[in-house]
């Protein structure tokens, strides 16, 4: 992200805590004392108890501001990206981090509306509201895994994503939750596990809007991707690892995904990928996880 005399504007997304709050720390602590960072979260209490504990770091420069917002709501997702612009003229980083807690003892179809609306359509709403409001030079990146590879998927699915326009996710998407409704997910070679075609989508969502934006994006340093932090130990995910061993602390799986936001110069081979430690993932690769070992693959 270059650096400007005008203020820089910078959202997170599922910023009460964990890799978001974390994230906010970041941006609040390497932005300037003119720019501000949003921390947004659907309770008023957490989301402005988390803003006034950024604020009071040692380390945080930039302003600090606590924002309602429910990501499920798309349309307040609209109309928080024309209150910035029309205050502001844009935003220069947008985070799209929240995801619906899921237990692996919950069941997968019960919750999937909770959870497409959270990790998919909120994902499709930001690109399609913060992408036009986004300012030259800036990075509007969606945090996904490395189970967002089109490989994780059953070679059935694979029409529905790869090459697919922002639309075509979206009825992608939709597909896969009525068949779930209808109990027909698994014949048609949808696995169980919820998390795996959400991140698929996630990632293709954001190669769709990239693929569009790419040659006037990369002429003005600007980035759209979907990032991988790797195996973190978050209350989301830590009920889904036998081992945590190697499990990175928030704040350290923060830094890859900051050290993309404040990158000087945009890598061509970056944009429009899932990133992870600053290396493109292949979108072909993967294959599909057993369903009975529920492993998350970091």
């Amino acid at each position: 992200m270059t650096g400007t005399n005008v203020p820089r504007i910078a959202l997170v997304t599922g910023a009460n805590q964990g890799l978001g709050r974390a994230l906010v720390e970041g941006l609040a602590a390497r932005m300037g004392s003119d720019d501000q960072v949003l921390l947004t979260g659907r309770d008023q209490r957490r989301v402005t108890d988390a803003a006034h504990e950024v604020e009071r770091l040692p380390t945080t420069r930039a302003l600090v501001r606590g924002r309602v917002l429910d990501v499920t709501d798309t349309d307040a997702i609209g109309r928080l990206a024309d209150e910035l612009r029309a205050r502001y003229g844009g935003v220069d980083v947008v985070i799209s981090n929240a995801v619906a807690r899921l237990l692996p003892d919950e069941s997968q179809a019960e919750r999937a509306d909770e959870f497409i609306d959270v990790s998919n359509t909120a994902t499709h709403a930001v690109l399609r509201d913060f992408g036009p409001v986004l300012r030259p030079g800036g990075r509007l990146l969606v945090v996904a895994s490395s189970l967002g590879t089109l490989g994780h998927l059953d070679p059935r699915l694979h029409h529905l994503f790869d090459g697919a326009s922002l639309d075509q996710v979206e009825y992608a998407v939709e597909s896969w939750r009525n068949a779930v409704h209808h109990h027909t997910a698994e014949e048609a070679g949808w696995p169980r596990w919820l998390n795996v075609p959400s991140k698929v989508a996630q990632v293709a969502a954001v190669r769709a809007v990239a693929a569009e934006r790419r040659e006037r994006d990369l002429a003005t340093g600007t980035l759209i991707a979907s990032v991988c932090p790797g195996m973190v130990a978050t209350a989301t995910s830590r009920p889904w690892f036998s081992d945590y061993s190697h499990a990175q602390s928030p704040a350290s799986a923060a830094r890859a995904v900051l050290d993309l936001v404040f990158a000087k110069r945009v890598d061509p081979a970056l944009y429009g990928e899932l990133i992870r430690f600053g290396k493109p993932l292949d979108w072909h690769g993967g294959t599909p996880p057993v369903e009975q070992d529920r492993v998350l693959t970091p």
